[in-house]
């Protein structure tokens, strides 16, 4: 199981993002990634921050579906394999009804079954094959042409039977939140492998995204995480994951303690079939910077 390292970028410069990421590479992280939320968008951000570094991957968790047309988000995704010397990994995902309805009021009907339709027209875009793609809901013709730019891995943040199907038969697999060990290792892990072995696929990645502090004072932490993240126990897919590992909120999926306690964690893992530990660092600032201490040294 590798280890990867979630960069907060927000309210920070270029170059502290820069200088975050060259210290991961320099510690041995395989891949940085970035969130797209409401500043940086995610994929220009990875553009600007790979001249800082040399050999590190980059990714984002996830770029939103809704409302980029695969050809734009194919577009987007080439270039910065260009501009990056194709060290990007794309994550991509259905987001959330508060946001999709709620912000961009745009409907969000059916979206595993949208999903689908989407990753299957973005896969050859990204390929550069020429796509004639007609959906039940999506249409994408034509074809893009970027010097250089490879196909980047393809991930799909992917939590339910229906998502996870897709990720396992379409994509290089998938990206979880607030899914624990036993969640990864009885519904997760075998679920997208299943999907996998039945398109004559390789096994796919499971990528753990965990909020982790190597904290004295765990409760502090777990109450600071409840306050910041609860809200993400009320959306539906976060719920049922949640409810699938019997937590009440996202709080109680944390990895917190001392190094000792985080590594028998991040073993329990590792023997659930995850293979990347994405590590999300919460806390003061002191906590974070012991977490990422601990990820770099662990890495």
């Amino acid at each position: 199981m590798r280890i990867g390292l979630w960069i907060d970028e927000e309210g920070k410069t270029i170059d502290e993002i820069g200088a975050a990421a060259k210290a991961a590479e320099d510690n041995g992280i395989d891949r940085v990634w970035f969130s797209q939320r409401l500043g940086w968008d995610a994929l220009t951000l990875i553009a600007g921050v790979a001249p800082y570094t040399s050999t590190i991957g980059y990714a984002v968790g996830v770029v939103p579906v809704y409302p980029r047309h695969p050809l734009a988000l194919a577009a987007q995704a080439l270039s910065v394999q260009a501009l990056t010397g194709n060290r990007l990994t794309l994550g991509v995902g259905a987001s959330h009804p508060h946001m999709v309805e709620g912000m961009l009021g745009i409907p969000m009907e059916r979206p595993a079954a949208y999903v689908r339709e989407y990753v299957e027209a973005l896969g050859p875009l990204l390929a550069g094959e020429p796509t004639d793609y007609v959906g039940e809901r999506l249409t994408a013709r034509g074809q893009l042409e970027i010097a250089g730019a490879e196909a980047p891995e393809l991930i799909l943040a992917a939590l339910g039977p229906r998502m996870l199907k897709t990720a396992g038969e379409l994509t290089a697999g998938t990206t979880t939140s607030w899914a624990g060990p036993e969640v990864i290792g009885s519904f997760i892990r075998p679920t997208i492998d299943a999907a996998a072995t039945a398109a004559g696929r390789p096994q796919p990645q499971v990528i753990a995204g965990v909020c982790v502090a190597v904290t004295d004072d765990p409760d502090t932490t777990r109450n600071w995480i409840g306050s910041h993240y609860g809200a993400a126990g009320d959306m539906p897919s976060y719920r049922a994951v949640l409810d699938r590992g019997g937590k009440a909120g996202p709080e109680e999926t944390a990895v917190l303690g001392d190094e000792e306690t985080v590594a028998k964690e991040l073993q329990r893992y590792a023997d659930a079939g995850t293979t990347e530990f994405l590590v999300c660092p919460v806390g003061t600032d002191a906590e974070v910077e012991r977490t990422i201490r601990f990820a770099l040294e662990y890495a």
